[in-house]
């Protein structure tokens, strides 16, 4: 950790992976702050080793710019522009912060259907019981002996 620190200017680098979770707008917080590097604005002056981010508390960041058009080719032929890898990266770091999304959405439609057979069963069969005793008729009659 030390020296992550040593080289990030004595920060520690924000853990992006629970920032998805942690934060609401966590995504778009993220997806801002890999495509937010600008020039300094007139009257900012920076340390060396500190870079301007509109999306950063402050605007400087001790973090280069991670991103750089055609870093990487796409096998479909997506532009690989950093607006695109910055959507990647986020989409991915919204999946490793909580693996098990998908899975659990897929069992809770599967207990809802589930739910939804049961009742419907339990209201056919309520409707047949009181059916037989709502139209029972009883008759007196005397008997003769």
């Amino acid at each position: 950790m030390i020296t992550v620190r040593f080289a990030n200017q004595g920060a520690s680098p924000p853990d992006l992976s629970q920032q998805a979770a942690a934060h609401h707008g966590g995504c778009d917080y993220i997806m801002s702050l890999l495509t937010g590097y600008r020039e300094a604005p007139a009257g900012v002056s920076l340390r060396s080793g500190l870079y301007y981010n509109t999306y950063f508390p402050g605007g400087a960041i001790s973090m280069p710019p991670p991103l750089n058009d055609g870093a990487i080719e796409y096998e479909d032929g997506t532009p690989a522009v950093a607006s695109q890898m910055a959507k990647d990266v986020t989409q991915f770091l919204t999946w490793a912060q909580d693996p098990q999304h998908d899975e659990r959405k897929l069992i809770g439609l599967k207990m809802s259907t589930a739910a939804l057979v049961w009742l419907f069963s339990i209201s056919v069969w309520n409707r047949h019981v009181w059916t037989m005793i709502k139209t029972r008729r009883i008759d007196f009659t005397k008997t003769v002996y």
